[in-house]
């Protein structure tokens, strides 16, 4: 039996779903962060359960091949990069594998599964950072959130992020700091600047700068918005966005525009899209095109075909599948997104895509009873996977194909096994990186109902 505190030497033979090493030791798996594949290690066991336990490295032994120098001065404090420390190449090996076992463990599914697709750049690809605050020796500092923690480390620069991203911030900063603006305290529930919000277009360049305060300080605001003006030509919407409830949420739901326009502009999959504070929009553009791309080849769509886009967002999964099909039909819960995505069907002259508010469920069962009878439905549910009920109404509809798009391969297998015992067959599965060196992975899968 394993104890605390004990070293012992192993070797790192798999990675978890989160990116954790897994040695084994007298036939008990040992969890140690930080480790890589085929790192030799003298671990120090830190906590002990019935039928596993926990580590840290004491010493690297012998290092993994898969091993790199971390570029990134943060990285262990920040917590926000799970796998900066090993090749690109074995991160993405680490997350086929995360896809692959959540099918075959989970789903009990063998269906095909192409090749994993991994990013063109593993730097500077989000298109949306949210900086929290905090008074550290006595000036406003920004970065990100410890792990399992909300102490701010402070971030310079952080590689995932447009490099303009920092030289924004420190101007920012230079300024409240120099105005002495109070920072928000969540415990207290006083105080006024809670996050920085910057959102950039990857193809249009426009960029928005969001100041979420406690209460309205629009009026000494004014300095700084002549400030970041004069320097970023390429910053066109500035808004402040009230948020005066005691929570952890980032955003409120009052905004009010200091400059510009209340929305940037950018491409997604060939249509103009409107995109506000309250937008979703995927943080890896041009890697959520090529997702979206095998999305609408396993959909199919022709011109006879009704596409049913259940938790659709702004709508850019269903209206970039618009031009070839007949009509879409998307559901959303959140108003503002499904306003976004009447927008942009408008600007784009899409005019066979409606757009509804609701649970996916509820509103798709009510207009599947009206006569939508979709050939092909599309499904993009949270993390937490497709409700009960919205998968019972889907297979109600009983559409030729299903199209699933999930940021959670656990959860994806367990509704495409669900699906699989209702008639549809599990026959291809495509995993994407949107988020290079985290331990996020999404995944593609195409269903096809089994006509008995």
């Amino acid at each position: 039996m394993l104890e605390k505190n004990q070293l012992l030497e192993a070797e790192i033979t798999a990675l978890t779903s989160e990116g954790i090493g897994v040695c084994r030791i007298d036939g008990m798996a040992v969890f140690v962060p930080a480790t890589a594949v085929g790192d030799v290690i003298r671990v120090k066991i830190v906590k002990v359960l019935s039928s596993y336990a926990y580590g840290i490295i004491d010493e690297l032994i012998v290092p993994s091949p898969d091993r790199i120098k971390v570029d990134c001065p943060v990285c262990s404090k920040c917590g926000g990069c799970d796998y900066r420390h090993i090749s690109y190449a074995a991160e993405c090996r680490a997350k086929a594998a995360v896809v692959e076992d959540a099918f075959r463990r989970i789903g009990g599914l063998a269906p095909v599964f192409e090749d994993f697709c991994g990013a063109a750049d593993d730097l500077r690809y989000r298109n949306k950072a949210q900086y929290p605050l905090a008074v550290q020796d006595g000036r406003v500092v920004c970065g990100f959130y410890a792990s399992r923690s909300h102490r701010v480390i402070p971030v310079e620069d952080c590689p995932l992020q447009p490099a303009v991203f920092s030289y924004i911030i420190a101007d920012v900063l230079e300024y409240v700091n120099s105005k002495g603006v109070s920072v928000y305290d969540e415990r207290s529930n006083t105080g006024i600047l809670r996050h920085i919000y910057l959102r950039r277009g990857a193809h249009s360049g426009e960029i928005m700068l969001c100041i979420v305060v406690r209460k309205d300080i629009s009026r000494q605001l004014g300095g700084l918005v002549k400030c970041i003006l004069d320097k970023y030509p390429e910053v066109v919407s500035i808004v402040e966005n009230i948020n005066p409830d005691r929570t952890n949420v980032i955003l409120g739901k009052c905004c009010i525009t200091l400059f510009g326009s209340d929305t940037i502009t950018d491409v997604m999959c060939g249509n103009r899209v409107k995109i506000s504070p309250l937008s979703f929009y995927q943080v890896n553009t041009v890697q959520a095109e090529r997702m979206y791309e095998k999305a609408r080849e396993y959909a199919a769509p022709s011109e006879n075909s009704v596409i049913a886009d259940l938790y659709c967002g702004a709508g850019t999964i269903g209206l970039s599948m618009a031009n070839s099909a007949g009509r879409i039909v998307g559901v959303e819960i959140v108003p503002e997104a499904v306003e976004n995505a009447k927008r942009n069907a408008a600007a784009n002259g899409i005019g066979n895509a409606q757009f509804y508010c609701g649970d996916a469920g509820e509103v798709f069962d009510r207009l599947r009873i009206q006569g939508c009878s979709p050939n092909v439905i599309v499904l993009d549910p949270p993390r937490k996977g497709c409700s009960e009920a919205t998968l019972t109404t889907v297979c109600k509809a009983a559409p030729q194909r299903i199209v699933m798009i999930s940021c959670n391969p656990a959860t994806a297998a367990r509704d495409a096994r669900l699906l699989a015992g209702r008639g549809y067959d599990v026959e291809r599965v495509c995993g994407f990186d949107l988020f290079p060196r985290t331990k996020h992975v999404e995944t593609v899968v195409l269903m096809s109902r089994v006509d008995r």
